[in-house]
This record gives C-alpha cells, structure tokens and sequence, in this order.
C-alpha cells in the first residue's frame, strides 16, 4: 500500500469532510443535494470523532488524505443498527481521484481489525444504499453477508428509500 490507515487528526476534520460529502453527493446518494440534511452531517467529521472512531487513508508522501471511515465501537449515538455485541461501520467515502487504489477496502479491513480487539464484539454491521455497488463488492469480498432482515427506511415518509443491511461475524 501506498498510503497509511490511521485516526484522523483535527486539522484533517475540513478536509475528510469535503471527501465524505463530495463522494455521496457526486455518485448521486442524497435525496436533496447539498440542501439534504444528511450533507452537513457527512460534513461534520468534528462532532462524529467526539463520539466514534474516525479513520483516513492518508497519502504521507504527498500529505493528502484519500478517503476516510467512522467506525462505531458500540451502539450508541451514531450507531444505527449496532445492537449489543456488534460494532458498526458508517459513512466509508473515498476521494474521486484516489479511487482504485484499494483505499476503501483498507479502510474497511482496519475497521474489522477494530471490531475484533472490542471485548465482546460478535459482529459488524453497516448500511448501504442500493446503489453503492462498489461498496457492496468490498463489503462481499471481506465476508460480509446479507442481512435482508435488518434494512431498513431511514425517511419515514420515503419508503422507496431502503438502506441495506451486511453483517460479519467475527
């Protein structure tokens, strides 16, 4: 690999946001563009490194940031279908030109490398949306399965808008 894994350092809180809300608005996975609320939470990498881990994929060579990932160690705040025994894994983005580079694998596996130093952990569980397709091959590729029965609708008055469920067993 040509970049490291590591915790995001504040000085990198702008710019890993910049990458998270990038990715998603630009491959099309918000409902309202930068107006959706969703937007400013992927922006707002400060306040989920208060409460989960926050990760990046770092070019040390070049001092860039690729990509990044919150890995929660526990349900709680920002877990959303973590229950007892499992962690969970949200808002994986990878940086358009840093794409293809195996980032966002890496920065899965250290999440998985997370979960299994967590006393008590079982599992790992995410969302996705339907059209995250190249995700849904790391997530595969890594083991992870199917769990048709935790998906869920986000947006109450949205029901075309499902999230899918993986888990792994750890």
């Amino acid at each position: 690999m040509d970049f490291t894994i590591r915790d995001v350092r504040p000085e990198e809180y702008g710019t890993l946001g910049d990458i998270t809300g990038r990715a998603y608005l630009d491959d099309g996975h918000l409902l309202h563009g930068e107006e959706d609320w969703y937007y400013g939470h992927l922006r707002n990498v400060a306040g989920r490194a208060e409460v989960a881990d926050v990760l990046v994929a770092v070019d040390e060579a070049a001092g860039t940031v690729l990509g990044g990932v919150t890995f929660v160690p526990a349900p709680g705040v920002m877990g959303d279908r973590a229950t007892e025994g499992e962690t969970e894994i949200r808002m994986l983005a990878v940086a358009h030109a840093a794409r293809g580079r195996g980032v966002g694998e890496a920065l899965v596996r250290a999440c998985v490398e997370r979960a299994r130093a967590v006393p008590g952990c079982e599992r790992i569980v995410l969302s996705t949306q339907t059209g995250m397709r190249t995700a849904h091959r790391i997530y595969e590729r890594l083991g992870f399965h199917r769990a048709p029965e935790r998906d869920w609708h986000p947006i109450p008055d949205r029901p075309e808008f499902v999230l899918l469920c993986y888990s792994l067993e750890l």
